[in-house]
C-alpha cells in the first residue's frame, strides 16, 4: 500500500518543492524613509494587501502599524468646479514603523530600507517636483517627455551623488486636472488628488532616490487641504496621523492647514528646524486674519526650537529672503520680493524674521534655483524648486537693482540665481559654520559652487547660463 500512497503523494511533494525554491515575489510596493522630531526615523510602506507586512529590524520581524487605511475619500472642496474634480481613492494601506535608534538593518518583504545617519555630511535639496497639470492656469506641463518633465532623472543622477539625506522643500504633486484631449504630451495622466496621481507625480519617478536616503519631507502650497493635503498628510508627514488634522473634511481645514515646526539634530550643535507654510498667501496677512494668528504662534515655536543648538539651517517651502520675476503685459519685467503673509506675520515679532540662530533657509515655491546673502544680518537664502516642475523663464538679473530687496530691511549683498534650468542642490559640510553648496544639471554636472560660512554666502557664478 505504500507504494501507491507515495505515487499519489509525488506531484503535491514536487509543487511544495518548487514553492521552496522559488517562492512567490512579494507584492508590488512602495518603501521609503522619513525623519520627524527630534532625528525619529519612521519607515512606510504603501501596499496593496489584507494586512501591513512585517519588517525586519536588526534580523528580528515585528508588525508594522497601520497609518491609515485603503479608502476613497468623499468629494471635497477644491480649487477647481465640480466637474473638473473628483473624489481621493487611496486603495492602498499605510504601514509604518518607528528604526530606533541604533538600528543597523531593516528590511520588507526583502528589500532593504535607507537608514539614517547621526551626522549627516551629504544632503541633497530639491523641491517643487510634480507634473504640472492645471486648468485654472491653462498649465499643461508634457507630463510624458522626460526632457520637459525631468523629476525621474533627477532623482536618480541625485541618488547617484550617494546623498545621507534628501531634503525636499514641498511641492510634491501637481497633477490636479485631467489633461485635455488631443494633447499628446500628457495623454494618459492621471490626475486629482488620490494614489494614482500621487504615485504618478512623485513616488514612480522619485523611487531611486528614496531608496538612496532618508527624506525630510516639508509641506508646500500644493499640499494644503484644498489641494493634495490628504495625500501630504497620509503619505509624508513624519508625525502621527490624526482625525481633523487629515484634510478630510472641510470643517476641520483650520487645524489641517497648519502645524507646528519641529527640529532634526544633525550633528556638531545644528538642527534643521521644519516649517509648514502650506497655506500662506503672497497677497499677505494682516492682524485678525487666522493665518497671521498662525505664522505668529509658528514663529514663536520656531524661536524655542532655534534656542535649543547654537546653529540651525531653516526648511520653509516658501522664500522670505528670495526673488522672482514677472513680465507685464507690455513686455517689462517686475521683481516679486518674498512671501508677504509670512514677512507680515513673522516681522510684527522680529523684523529681521528669523530666529539669531538661523544661519539659513532653504525654500523652494520659485521653480529656479537662487542664492541671496546679505549685510543685514539675514540668515541666507537658498531655493531649490528647480527638479521637476515647469520652469520660471522670467529672467532675474545679475545684480538686484540698488533699493530692490525681498524683504524690508534685507540689503542683498551677494545674489546669484539660475533660470529656465532644471537639476539639484548639493550641501557637504566642511566644518561646523562651514557648507560646500553645488548646483547640479540633469546629467550631474556642476553648474555653480557656494560657500556658506555662518549667514554669509558666495557662489562663483552670478547668473548660470
Amino acid at each position: 500500500m505504500l507504494l501507491p500512497i507515495l505515487k499519489r503523494l509525488a506531484p503535491a511533494m514536487l509543487l511544495a518543492g518548487c514553492a521552496a525554491t522559488n517562492p512567490l515575489p512579494p507584492p508590488d510596493f512602495t518603501s521609503y524613509v522619513v525623519i520627524g522630531e527630534y532625528g525619529a526615523a519612521v519607515a512606510r510602506v504603501l501596499i496593496d494587501a489584507p494586512t501591513c507586512p512585517d519588517i525586519v529590524l536588526n534580523q528580528r520581524s515585528q508588525p508594522m502599524t497601520l497609518r491609515a487605511p485603503a479608502q476613497t475619500i468623499p468629494l471635497r472642496t477644491t480649487p477647481s468646479v465640480p466637474a473638473d474634480s473628483k473624489a481621493a481613492d487611496f486603495p492602498l494601506l499605510t504601514c509604518e514603523a518607528i528604526l530606533p535608534a541604533g538600528t543597523s538593518s531593516a528590511r520588507v518583504l526583502g528589500r532593504a530600507l535607507p537608514l539614517p545617519t547621526a551626522e549627516p555630511t551629504r544632503i541633497v535639496v530639491i523641491g517643487d517636483t510634480g507634473c504640472r497639470l492645471q486648468k485654472s492656469s491653462n498649465s499643461y506641463q508634457a507630463c510624458n517627455d522626460k526632457e520637459q518633465y525631468p523629476f525621474a532623472t533627477v532623482a536618480a543622477q541625485a541618488a547617484a551623488w550617494k546623498p545621507q539625506l534628501v531634503i525636499h522643500v514641498g511641492d510634491y504633486h501637481y497633477r490636479e486636472n485631467a489633461c485635455p484631449e488631443g494633447n499628446a504630451g500628457c495623454a494618459g495622466s492621471p490626475w486629482g488628488y488620490g494614489w494614482d496621481a500621487w504615485d504618478e507625480d512623485f513616488f514612480a519617478p522619485g523611487a531611486r532616490l528614496l531608496d538612496a536616503a532618508p527624506w525630510v519631507m516639508a509641506r508646500g502650497n500644493h499640499e494644503n487641504c484644498l489641494r493634495g493635503g490628504q495625500g501630504y498628510w497620509r503619505f509624508l508627514d513624519p508625525r502621527p496621523l490624526l482625525k481633523g488634522r487629515d484634510c478630510n473634511a472641510a470643517a476641520d481645514d483650520a487645524v489641517g492647514n497648519y502645524s507646528d515646526p519641529y527640529a532634526i539634530p544633525i550633528g556638531q550643535s545644528t538642527q534643521l528646524l521644519v516649517l509648514d507654510t502650506a497655506n500662506t498667501t503672497w497677497k499677505g496677512l494682516k492682524p485678525g486674519d487666522l493665518g497671521y494668528d498662525k505664522y505668529r504662534d509658528l514663529y514663536r515655536k520656531l524661536d524655542a526650537l532655534a534656542q535649543q543648538a547654537p546653529r540651525n539651517i531653516g526648511i520653509s517651502h516658501h522664500p522670505l529672503l528670495g526673488m522672482g520675476a514677472d513680465r507685464k503685459a507690455d513686455g517689462s519685467i517686475v521683481l516679486l520680493p518674498g512671501d508677504a503673509g509670512l514677512q507680515a506675520s513673522f516681522g510684527s515679532l522680529n523684523p529681521r524674521l528669523f530666529p539669531a540662530a538661523v544661519q539659513a533657509m532653504l525654500s523652494g515655491h520659485v521653480h529656479l534655483w537662487q542664492q541671496a546673502s546679505f549685510s543685514s544680518g539675514h540668515p541666507s537664502q537658498f531655493i531649490a524648486g528647480f527638479a521637476g516642475t515647469s520652469e520660471d523663464i522670467v529672467p532675474l538679473p545679475e545684480q538686484l537693482p540698488p533699493g530692490v530687496t525681498p524683504a524690508p530691511g534685507a540689503l542683498v549683498e551677494h545674489f546669484s540665481s539660475w533660470v529656465d534650468g532644471f537639476g539639484f542642490m548639493t550641501m557637504e559640510r566642511r566644518g561646523a559654520d562651514q557648507w560646500q553648496v553645488e548646483v547640479h544639471d540633469l546629467q550631474g554636472k556642476i553648474r555653480n559652487r557656494c560657500t556658506l560660512d555662518g549667514r554669509r554666502s558666495v557662489c562663483e557664478v552670478a547668473q548660470v547660463k
